[in-house]
């Protein structure tokens, strides 16, 4: 199994998709990765020589922001955003939808499960 950026990623997939495996990394950028280093993209990782992996993780080390960086710098922007108590950052804090999204109905994801309000009793007579 090799291991890339402190990710193990999958060994009879393609090179193509088991980089996406990497946090930060995407269809995009695992295409540019292979096209640089010169795998084609029809080659699995298992087949992959111990100099392309190491090609591969250099290159990821040296050119990409991924996993543990790319994850502290995403937190620190979302703490900056609610330090300021922004917009934004209120949404945050809040757990709500931060990108205009309604939340009459629906906004589950981040609102969480729903809770139902206890409604009017009946009088009976």
């Amino acid at each position: 199994m090799a291991r890339i950026a402190g990710v193990n990623i999958p060994t009879n997939k393609r090179v193509l998709i088991s980089l996406r495996y990497i946090y930060g990394i995407g269809p995009k950028n695992a295409k540019d990765i292979c096209e640089k280093v010169g795998i084609p993209e029809e080659r699995r990782v298992n087949q992959l020589t111990e100099d392309e992996v190491m090609k591969l993780r250099e290159l990821i080390d040296r050119d990409y922001r991924v996993e543990g960086d790319l994850r502290r710098e995403v937190a620190m922007n979302i703490k900056r955003l609610m330090d300021m108590a922004c917009y934004r950052g209120l949404r945050h804090r809040r757990g709500l939808p931060v990108r205009g999204q309604r939340t009459h109905t629906n906004a589950r994801t981040r609102k969480g499960k729903a809770v139902p309000v206890a409604g009017k009793k009946k009088v009976t007579k």
